[in-house]
């Protein structure tokens, strides 16, 4: 059983089944993941797989420090792997798109928060794709429009 799969909502769930029907494997904790504790997911495209770096996202989210109440929905924990997934989910839909970008939205309506640009760069570091990586990082805070890109260009 795949740990992250507790740290997500039901329209996360929605998105992995659609992941999974598009032909590609979920994993956790592969091996990529010692690439750098800062990453939380990548999408390996030779071998057609997401991967979720669940450990990186505990020791970086805090998620073994003690909490005083009971309600962990909010943790930066469950955070980044929702993002880590719906991220690594819109590479998916974009391999279904002939390796293109989405344009679910229009990009000049696309802004990234300033706390993602040093994300945004370590990102283009290791995919070499600066436009396909502002999108990912745009639509991993929207979940629909993720799972809408997955319907629309994976079936």
């Amino acid at each position: 059983m795949l740990e992250f799969i507790f740290f997500l909502k039901k329209i996360d769930k929605e998105i992995i089944e659609l992941v999974y029907k598009a032909g590609f494997l979920v994993q956790e904790n592969a091996a990529i993941c010692r690439y750098g504790k800062q990453f939380f997911g990548f999408l390996d495209k030779r071998n057609k797989t997401l991967v979720i770096c669940t450990q990186n996202a505990k020791i970086i989210g805090g998620y073994f420090i003690p909490r005083n109440h009971s309600d962990e929905s909010y943790s930066h924990t469950h955070m980044h792997i929702r993002r880590a997934l719906r991220h690594e989910a819109t590479h998916v839909a974009q391999m279904c798109n002939e390796g293109e970008v989405l344009e679910m939205v229009e990009r000049k309506k696309m802004k990234l928060h300033p706390f993602k640009k040093d994300a945004l760069e370590g990102s283009i570091k290791v995919s070499g794709n600066r436009e396909k990586e502002y999108e990912a990082y745009w639509m991993e805070d929207r979940p629909k429009i993720v799972r809408d890109a997955l319907r629309k260009y994976c079936f």
